[in-house]
């Protein structure tokens, strides 16, 4: 057994890192969910500001949206040229997959300046690639209702998910610590 973890000392790094950073930052996350309750931005901070962000631009691009409130679940209502047309809820604000996007640097890390710039650098690009997606999803399901479910199950779930993957990527392949053996 000791032979075996030493073999695959670095697999196991790895995993234990990438869990314990995961874990941390969720219960963070879960216990930051828990405190925004009740407060001013419903239903928490980061949902009600990429709610209205998406709004505005929306807005930019001429597609008058109102953003609000949802009286019965804890999300806003995005109503689309006067219909409602879909609500944002927390898992829409981005922030679970900057999670799992952290974890994964942090556990193949480079040095700290790269890991640390890459990981903000990471993190708002994503939040960013979210918040168009929400607007191409919006204007989509303006347009093309009876594509909902591949829309919103399939293409734009696989757009930020194919995102953060290339990001991965991108990290192993430039500035890990990684070492392939050839």
């Amino acid at each position: 057994m000791k032979t075996l973890f030493l073999k695959y000392k670095s697999v196991v790094k790895f995993i234990v890192t990438f869990l314990v950073v995961y874990a941390v930052l969720s219960f963070a996350y879960k216990f930051y969910l828990q405190f925004s309750d009740g407060s001013k931005f419903y239903p928490d901070y980061i949902t009600n500001l990429v709610s209205k962000q998406t709004q505005t631009i929306l807005n930019d691009l001429g597609y008058a949206t109102i953003m609000q409130p949802h009286p019965q679940e804890p999300s806003m209502k995005l109503i689309f040229k006067g219909k409602y047309l879909a609500r944002i809820v927390e898992g829409c604000n981005s922030v679970s997959v900057i999670i799992l996007f952290m974890s994964f640097i942090t556990a193949f890390s480079g040095s700290f300046k790269n890991t640390f710039l890459y990981t903000l650098f990471g993190s708002v690009l994503i939040y960013i690639a979210n918040l168009l997606r929400i607007v191409v999803l919006s204007i989509g399901l303006y347009k093309y209702p009876e594509h909902e479910h591949v829309l919103h199950t399939v293409i734009f779930p696989a757009i930020i998910y194919g995102m953060l993957f290339l990001l991965w990527v991108f990290w192993v392949n430039r500035f890990s610590k990684f070492e392939s053996k050839k």
